[in-house]
Order: structure tokens, then C-alpha cells, then sequence
């Protein structure tokens, strides 16, 4: 996982924080976004981002919903960690592009999701000539 770059978007600044730090423990490197707007912004203008992580609600007009809309429209394999109080809001995901983390939760657990999203991306990736 080293080196892979993660953005990791939640408007309250200790979680985004304490995620952070849990990841670039793991080796990440991490990208913050404090709203969904800043976030595609962070996307848009960084084609080396390995995975999305977002909080479901965010202040501002894109919440985390809305900013995985725009983001699959785009781009549609990049890996997506959902994170919620509210799982049962989320409809259908990707099983292999996607994982749904319910709050409460630990940053292992949030870890250990992006180790396996990212290393099933790897696998998947055709390999380059």
C-alpha cells in the first residue's frame, strides 16, 4: 500500500484527522477534503488518486452521495469507502469497487477496508505493456 493516494473527506476535522494519521500509518498517502466540492476538485485535478473515502454528510451543497454521482461519472472504477451512521440509506453498491463502513467504527476497520479495496484494484488493473 505504499505510496497509494487516498482522499479522505469529512467535515469534521478530528475524524478526518484521526483518519488520516491511521492511514498514512498504514503507508497511504493522504489527501484531505473537508466538503464534496472540494473533493471533486481534489479528483479532478489529481488523476494519481487511488481511492475515495467519504463520509455520507457533509455541510455544503455535494454530500457524499452526490459526490460518488459525480465521481462514477467520471471515473468509474475508482474504489469508494462509504462511511455512515446510516447504512441503510445507501443502496446498492459494487462489491468490488465499493464498501459501506457503519459509525460507529474503528480506524483499523477503515484501514483494513482500503488495504482490501486497494489491493483488489491492483489485481484487476489490466497490466501495462
Amino acid at each position: 500500500m505504499t505510496g497509494k493516494r487516498v482522499l479522505v473527506v469529512e467535515d469534521d476535522f478530528l475524524i478526518r484527522m484521526t483518519l488520516s494519521e491511521a492511514l498514512q500509518n498504514e503507508g497511504f498517502i493522504v489527501i484531505e477534503a473537508d466538503s464534496g466540492e472540494a473533493a471533486l476538485v481534489q479528483l479532478r485535478s489529481d488523476p494519481t488518486i487511488s481511492l475515495l473515502m467519504t463520509d455520507m454528510q457533509l455541510s455544503g451543497s455535494l454530500d457524499g452521495g452526490a459526490l460518488a454521482s459525480a465521481v462514477r461519472a467520471e471515473n468509474a472504477i475508482l474504489p469508494i469507502i462509504y462511511m455512515t451512521g446510516r447504512p441503510d440509506r445507501i443502496g446498492t453498491v459494487d462489491p468490488l469497487r465499493e464498501i459501506v463502513i457503519s459509525k460507529p467504527y474503528l480506524p483499523s476497520q477503515v484501514c483494513a477496508a482500503a488495504r482490501a479495496l486497494v489491493a483488489r484494484d491492483e489485481t484487476e488493473r489490466p497490466a501495462s505493456s
